[in-house]
């Protein structure tokens, strides 16, 4: 087991790098994170024990973990996890390239350390702090760190703004990609006819005529919010989502017992979409939801939260036409509509997304190579990528689903959110 822990006098301060989420304290982590404007329930103390107690996300998978807390007068004042990645498999930010150029001139890119929630690519919190001096400090200690082990790199995947400014002030190159994500309405639309009165006639009819056909099969939906889910509710679903991924020839990154452990630990963070035809469940869809963070910030009073809901996983074990647009985007956005919820992230890609009222949104990663001449190459890749970035989102605004007249109103709902991404 790695303990390791410093005292820096001076500063009245104690860096302690854990290689096991069993060894921290749980309750002081999740306060921390509960602090943080952009926090996801993926950095919850018990996801991320989940993913390493259950095997989905550990050493012998290619993920071991380090947690960095720095404690301030015996309190926990900034935390983070890294893990050092022998692929890079299960992160959504390809670096493939990279690795493929490293090989080439005959340097290891593995291991390489990731500051990123394994298998998840939801934009969120990743260095937790009490103040962004404390997130910049914590920043440079992982880049020292990763300098000291003479690891390849540091990356830091799909990170909130603050985290974005504190590693970019340690060096850090940025990086951008793209997202689509529904916003509900203000106050919020009363009903989704409603809201689809705000798109085009052309995809108002599509969306129309996609969920006609899924009803016409006689499909209907069974709605199970938090410990509503039985334990034969995720046993079918995990037979969807493990059926998804083996008809693709891959195996599932997460096993049976890691969602065990969400039932147990964390229900309110979860909803499940469950299609039934003639008495018979033939599909899931498994949706996330910020709900303990709405609920821990309600009780500090301290920042308003958005309710937001994640789209996470599905699978089916019939073909049903349109039945994947029913389940994975519009009985969820029925169901935020209903129940008051802001925002819907519908994940990683997907320009299908764009025809069902999801719009682009840029998500941003920090990036350090430890051999100069790549990091300047990449510095400049970054440069070309970055425009070409913009111009992939202005073109899409071209396509937008939105009534011409309403298509300026999400892109200033998404910036009232959130500062601009730091250059």
């Amino acid at each position: 087991m790695i303990n390791s822990k410093t005292t820096d006098t001076e500063n009245d301060y104690v860096i302690r790098v854990l290689d096991s989420p069993a060894d921290v304290d749980a309750s002081a982590w999740d306060a921390l994170l509960f602090k943080q404007r952009q926090a996801t329930p993926f950095m919850r103390h018990a996801y991320l024990n989940a993913l390493h107690a259950s095997g989905s996300a550990s050493p012998d998978t290619g993920w071991t973990p380090r947690f960095f807390l720095l404690e301030c007068q015996g309190e926990l004042c900034a935390a983070g996890v890294l893990y050092l990645k022998t692929h890079s498999h299960g992160e959504y930010v390809f670096d493939w390239a990279w690795a493929n150029a490293y090989a080439e001139h005959g340097l290891a890119y593995y291991p390489k350390a990731l500051c990123a929630v394994p298998f998840t690519p939801v934009p969120g919190a990743r260095l937790l702090a009490r103040s962004q001096a404390g997130r910049e400090q914590l920043a440079a200690l992982m880049l020292n760190w990763c300098q000291h082990q003479q690891l390849s790199g540091l990356h830091s995947l799909f990170a909130a703004d603050e985290d974005l400014a504190a590693f970019k002030a340690s060096g850090l190159l940025l990086r951008h990609t793209v997202q689509f994500h529904w916003h509900n309405s203000a106050p919020g639309y009363a009903d989704f006819d409603a809201f689809l009165t705000q798109l085009t006639a052309e995809k108002r009819k599509k969306i129309r005529q996609e969920r006609r056909k899924v009803a016409d099969t006689g499909v209907s939906f069974r709605i199970r919010e938090g410990r509503q889910i039985s334990a034969g509710d995720w046993d079918f679903f995990y037979q969807c989502y493990e059926r998804t991924y083996l008809e693709h020839g891959n195996a599932p990154y997460l096993n049976r017992d890691f969602f065990s452990r969400m039932a147990n630990t964390m229900p309110e963070d979860w909803l499940l979409f469950i299609a039934e035809r003639g008495g018979r469940a033939i599909a899931a869809s498994l949706i996330a939801l910020n709900a303990s963070c709405v609920a821990a910030a309600s009780r500090a009073n301290t920042h308003a939260v958005d309710r937001v809901a994640y789209g996470r996983y599905w699978g089916a074990l019939e073909r049903v036409d349109c039945l994947h647009f029913e389940a994975c985007y519009y009985q969820p956005l029925q169901w935020c509509i209903a129940n008051g919820y802001q925002r819907f992230e519908g994940g990683a890609q997907g320009e299908h997304k764009l025809a069902r009222a999801l719009l682009p949104v840029t998500t941003s990663s920090a990036h350090w190579l430890a051999q100069p001449q790549f990091m300047a190459a990449v510095g400049r890749y970054l440069s070309a990528e970055r425009e070409g970035i913009q111009g992939y989102v202005a073109d899409l605004a071209q396509h937008s689903p939105l009534k011409s007249e309403l298509r300026a109103a999400p892109c200033a709902a998404s910036e009232a959110r959130a500062p601009a991404h730091p250059s």
